[in-house]
Parts: C-alpha cells; structure tokens; sequence
C-alpha cells in the first residue's frame, strides 16, 4: 500500500517495537517495522517522514551489537532514539556509553525542559517507564540535554538543528503518563506530519490498488469465518466483485449457528459468491476415537486441505489466492526478531494445493484492532467483526477427550450461554477471550431429587494484551452464578460448572 507519509520503526529486537508501530498509527500516521540493517536506498525509496529506533537488550558497546548504517543521520529525515536507539545514536555521533553500578527499571520521575518540541504539553516532571542497564554518559556535539533523573543524568537529549532526539524511556507503554503525546509531538511538531493515516483512507486505498492488480481475473478465498478471513474476503469483494469467490468449509466443529450467521452475511448482505461445503460427518468419522490433541490438530488440518482442494478443482485455475496475513504475522516470521505467538491456521499449507498464480494478502499491514476498525468501515456486522479468537482446530480441542455429536452439541449450547451472559454484562471486549471446555469428567449430582452422573463444564476468561502472557478475568461472581446457574439446567447431560482462575504461565488460554 502506498501512503503519503510514512514513519520508519528500525527494530533492534526490543520488546515493544509492535507497541511503537501501533502507538504511531494511533496518532493516524502509517508506520512499518524494518530490520535496523536496512540499507540508505531502501529508506530513500521510501522516503519516511521521520524514523525511529527501538531499544534492545544488546549494549551498544558490545562487538556483536546491531548498528544502523550511519548515514541515516545525514539524510535530513528527523530520528527518535529510544532507550537502545539513544544509545546508539549517542555512540554513532561521538558520545559515550556507560554501564552504571545499577539498572534503573519502572515508573521513575523525569525531570523534562517542557521547552522542547519533543515535550510539549507537559510538566516539567513526569512519570515514564525506565528499563535499561547502561546510559548515556556524555552527549555528541551539537546535542544538549533536555532530561534527567536522579540516576540517569541524560534521560532525553536532542540535536534541534539535526531534528536528532533520543529518550532513556519508553513512551510507548501504558506505564508511561502522558507517553503517546511524546510520540505525537515527535510526529506533528518534529517531523511535520499531517495525519492523514484512516481506516476510511486504507479502505479506499486499498480497493483502487485491488482493481488495478486483479482487473477482471478471478480469485478464491478460503474463509474460516473468523475476522481475518472475513474482512480480507468482504475488502476484495469491493474490488473484485462476482470474480471472487469463497469457500467455507463447515466441519461442525464451530460455534453454535456459526455456519449459518457466516453463510446469511456473505450471500445476503454482501452478495458474495460462497461456497459452503457441509462435511461435519467426513470430519466426525475421522475424528472418532482420538483423544490425543496434537492428533486431532492434524486430522482436522490434513482434512481440510484435501476438503479445500476437492472444492478449488472444481472451480478451475484462479489467478489469485487471498490470504488473511496480518502485520504482526509479517513482523514475526519477515524480520527474525520476535517470536513467533502461534502457527497461522486459517490458510496455512493451501498454496501447494491449489492452482493459483498470485497471492492477495489485503490486511497484511495491519495490526488487530485496525483490522477490526477495517471490517465496521466495510459494514461487517460488530458481532462477527468483534468474535472471539477461535483456534484451527475448533471446539475440537475444547472437548477434552473423544469427540462425538452429542458432545459438540452440550458444549455448543453451554460456550453459546457463556458468551451471551458476557455480553449483556457489557465485558465482551473488554474480556481479550472467554470460552467453555466440555471436560472429561464426570461427577455426582442431584437434580429434582434424582442422583445425576453427567459432564462437568469448565468456563475460561482471559486478558491479555499479547497472547504470550494472560491473567484470569475477574468475572463478578454475580455473573458467573447466572452462568453457572444458566448452564446446569438449559443444558442437558451437564451438573457442574466450574471457573479456571489459572493464569498463563504456567496454563496455557486453551486448555489443549
């Protein structure tokens, strides 16, 4: 996609360098994530409005430390350092960097010169996130010191004539008060942004450039009817039309009317050509009997490429292929630096399958939640726009054991009244993901006076902000009582509920 402006992010393996990527857009300035190595010709070609450096565990001093290439600072683009990224700016130009007798680590008190264009807006103290081991100990010429603390002497410098600023801190953390109007100042009153970055603006952007590329030639998506697939298809379907069509596969293994409510969106309200393929039995026969998870994982994942590929043949040759890769699937596996979160289900092993030339991926500069903000631009329903993250595998995997009919229908009826409870609560999304497991055991009750022997269901709530840690949601007990209450007497073959309070570590969100 092209864009007006543009904020380069040099990723020097910090942590938050997605965190810095979002936090821009947010500010409606577009950025990219590049590898700190990037050459000057790139950086030219794209011709950014101002960069920035992210911190990284490395220490600037160290033979095998990531550097930029120097001439970045004679480019006249306005640069940000942040914590490794100030250091490295610090030594590239002429100052030094020391190891203190101790780290300074969490919300500390930095005394700022408000008189800055990087601190406009603010006191002259302020409270930001400190996460470092070494410091800038004397600065380059031309620099001057715009902040400090009391163990840090240069906690932000700049070179107003260079437009060069490096800050000790990390902005871009809820840690830090007040810490995106750094970001923002650097953006509108450094680099001279304008802030014309929109989902309006990617959406229509983005279905021009999908004309020109795919013309009258023909395209095929593989929908899950999860949100990425949908807003990739529903974002074509404005280019391509009637040329495209969609194939759901509904292996009954998805949630209560799932199936239909994907079906009723696509052919109805957006008139998209859909294929909907009913192989819940071929699924079910091949899942019989295994309880193994792993096992079930590459049943349902081998099944689905030979289901898809029966499908695509029938179709014929297609030019494009529509993949719903999302910007932080390109930073994990394009850049080398993250780690990879969890394997990518939705299309994952199709292109050696199906008879295509091209690879469509629409979304594949956008972060979740602008993702979501591009499906309610595109008129998706907020249902289907804000639905829980479901794994590959569906409730498969949360029906610990075997898996017959009759067990996908209990936890399908008991996941459908946690999920509505939840929303009338109003914590739908607030609550990053909440789901019900249908576990193998089975225990002693009494219903009207009758001994009972049936299912024991689990409910699992969590947030997170990364999907590598999660603490256990808070649900107010009143809630969970109506749930609980709610579940054991709708839902047949089920006399106990109980709530996983497990964080992760050591759990993981799924229980297989």
């Amino acid at each position: 996609m092209k864009n007006n402006e543009i904020i380069l992010i040099l990723d020097f393996g910090g942590q938050y360098n997605q965190l810095i990527a979002r936090r821009v857009r947010e500010c409606n300035v577009y950025s990219e994530v590049v590898p700190f190595d990037i050459s000057l010709e790139k950086i030219k070609e794209k011709n950014p409005k101002g960069i920035i450096f992210t911190g990284g565990p490395a220490s600037v001093y160290a033979d095998d430390a990531p550097k930029c290439d120097e001439g970045i600072f004679s480019l006249g683009i306005p640069v940000l350092g942040i914590c490794y990224g100030m250091q490295l700016m610090t030594q590239t130009l002429g100052g030094s960097v020391a190891r203190p007798d101790k780290r300074e680590y969490g919300t500390t008190d930095v005394q700022i010169d408000n008189t800055s264009l990087l601190f406009k807006g603010f006191d002259t103290k302020n409270g930001f996130l400190m996460s470092h081991t070494d410091y800038v100990e004397t600065l380059p010429s031309g620099f001057k010191n715009i902040g400090y603390t009391s163990s840090c002497p240069n906690a932000a410098i700049e070179n107003v004539e260079k437009n060069l600023y490096g800050i000790q801190f990390h902005p871009e953390v809820n840690n830090s008060v007040n810490g995106t109007l750094v970001i923002k100042n650097f953006l509108y009153n450094i680099c001279g942004c304008s802030g014309d970055w929109t989902m309006s603006s990617f959406v229509e952007e983005s279905v021009k450039n999908l004309k020109e590329k795919i013309g009258d030639k023909k395209v095929l998506c593989a929908l899950s009817g999860g949100v990425d697939s949908s807003v990739a298809a529903v974002l074509v379907s404005k280019a391509a039309g009637k040329n495209l069509t969609c194939i759901f596969l509904d292996h009954g293994l998805l949630r209560k009317n799932e199936g239909d409510e994907v079906e009723a969106i696509f052919k109805k309200q957006f008139d998209i050509n859909l294929i909907r393929v009913n192989c819940q039995e071929r699924f079910l026969s091949k899942l019989a009997g295994v309880t193994d998870p792993e096992r079930k994982r590459k049943i349902i994942g081998e099944e689905f490429i030979r289901v898809f590929e029966e499908e695509a043949k029938k179709i014929g040759t297609v030019d494009f292929l529509v993949q719903g890769t999302i910007y932080p699937d390109v930073i994990e596996s394009g850049l080398g630096k993250s780690s990879v979160i969890k394997s990518h289900h939705n299309v994952g092993g199709l292109p050696d399958y199906v008879d295509f030339k091209e690879i469509v991926e629409p979304l594949r500069s956008l972060f979740k939640d602008e993702v979501r903000k591009t499906g309610l631009e595109l008129g998706i329903p907020e249902n289907l726009v804000y639905r829980q993250p479901f794994p590959g595998p569906g409730l498969a995997i949360r029906v610990i054991g075997d898996i017959t009919e009759d067990k996908l229908n209990i936890l399908k009826e008991a996941d459908s009244i946690f999920r509505e409870e939840i929303a009338n609560a109003g914590l739908h999304k607030s609550i990053n993901q909440y789901f019900a497991v249908l576990t193998n055991l089975k225990s002693v009750g009494v219903m009207g006076d009758e001994r009972t022997y049936d299912y024991t269901v689990a409910l699992r709530a969590v947030e997170t902000t990364d999907f590598m840690t999660g603490v256990w949601s808070k649900i107010p007990y009143s809630i969970l009582e109506k749930v609980s209450s709610r579940i054991v007497n709708e839902v047949k073959h089920v006399n106990r509920v109980v709530y996983d309070i497990t964080s992760k570590p050591p759990a993981t969100i799924e229980w297989e």
